[in-house]
């Protein structure tokens, strides 16, 4: 019988939508655990941290073991572990006499199932039979982008509907879709990027110039889109000025808005587009919007340059997966891993680069972000290397 490859598609879209809601759902209650548990907001900082730290530590350990373990194991779990985690942080908090350990555990759960997904997802799509993959990749990664769109607005309407006082309940709403999608990943077919024994080690990887060069894409590729995603509620409040409602609809909203359009823009070029100009396009055009938002004094072009960001750094993360993952066809599961985990590495590194040189100048956010407008740069320098490399091989 034919193999339905469209059932693992969408299953694998809505783990990108299930990572966005485990990503996305608890920061908006931030204020609410501050206010209802006395938790210091010092310690709710560490939460996101907590969120990452975990996030990294699944990365390593799928690139050693979940070729062992095996494709559909691994995603069926990363969908009950994300189902848990969300359910946990309805009830947990109340039920330990230190409602922050209550939510922390559940973050730290449904982190180990958005890992999961983060690893998993691409190379199960990558190793299904479908043509011009690379815009394959683009459409299915701008799942997350809607995702996280649907958890803010949606979030925002029960809580303006039914009081946010009923967020536990939410949060079990939330927790429905990971549900559902158990079934998915149970039946849909999955196919395996090398056979058994062939892919390379992380040791074999590390012994390749082009592994480093991919590692060096990841992490500016996280760190540009992070650095502005991060820091755009801020700065729309504090630099533009604008109100904190508007500006996080203003900020990140649109700017995840953005991001999921030059995805699925890309997603519907079918190939035709060669993707290494695409993407150093797309680098310099993030460079040109980090240093709209860094030194311009007009409002309007430093919320455009905000915006803008989010489709430029659009393609960055899944494009250097189609562009790697051919290149070095027997790096198998250990290199997704590694991407993934390198990608993680520049998420947590750019806001804090960034956060570092604002507070270091006198908390002028826009020094900041100039700081921030390394990582496009450093991107666009990688991709010509690559295009040499490439050059040399022929």
């Amino acid at each position: 019988m034919k193999k339905d490859y469209r059932k693992t598609l969408i299953a694998c879209y809505l783990g990108f939508i299930t990572q966005a809601i485990t990503a996305n759902f608890a920061p908006l209650l931030f204020l609410k655990f501050h206010a209802d548990f006395q938790i210091p907001l010092g310690k709710i900082a560490l939460i996101p941290t907590a969120f990452f730290f975990t996030q990294l530590l699944v990365d390593v350990f799928c690139a050693r073991f979940v070729d062992s373990i095996g494709y559909r194991r691994s995603v069926v779990c990363s969908e009950v572990a994300s189902a848990a985690g969300l359910i946990l942080l309805a009830f947990l908090p109340s039920l330990l006499p230190d409602p922050f350990i209550g939510i922390l555990l559940s973050v730290i759960v449904y982190a180990v199932g958005s890992g999961l997904i983060e690893v998993l997802v691409s190379p199960i799509v990558e190793a299904c039979p479908f043509e011009h993959k690379d815009s394959v990749m683009s459409l299915l990664h701008s799942f997350y982008c809607w995702g996280a769109v649907g958890v803010i607005l949606l979030s925002t309407l029960f809580f303006a509907v039914f009081g946010i006082r009923h967020w536990r309940i939410l949060a079990c709403l939330w927790a429905l879709i990971p549900i559902y999608n158990i079934s998915n990943f149970m039946t849909c077919p999955i196919e395996h990027l090398t056979s058994e024994g062939t892919g390379m080690s992380i040791r074999d990887l590390l012994r390749v110039p082009l592994f480093w060069l991919a590692i060096v894409l990841m992490i500016c590729a996280g760190a540009s889109e992070l650095s502005m995603a991060q820091w755009a509620s801020a700065y729309t409040e504090a630099a533009l000025g604008i109100p904190k409602t508007l500006g996080d609809l203003a900020g990140p909203c649109l700017f995840a808005i953005f991001m999921g359009i030059a995805r699925v823009l890309y997603g519907n070029t079918n190939g035709k587009i060669s993707l290494i100009p695409y993407m150093m396009a797309s680098g310099v055009l993030c460079l040109l919007c980090y240093l709209a938002a860094s030194l311009s004094h007009n409002p309007i072009i430093g919320l455009i340059g905000c915006i803008l960001c989010g489709f430029s750094v659009g393609i960055m993360w899944p494009g250097t997966i189609s562009l790697i993952s051919p290149r070095l066809p027997n790096g198998g599961t250990a290199l997704f891993a590694l991407l993934a985990m390198s990608g993680d590495i520049g998420g947590a590194v750019g806001p804090s680069i960034v956060g570092t040189v604002t507070q270091h100048s006198g908390d002028n956010l826009q020094a900041g972000l100039l700081a921030g407008s390394i990582f496009p740069l450093l991107l666009v320098l990688a991709l010509i290397l690559l295009r040499a490399s490439d050059a040399r091989r022929k």
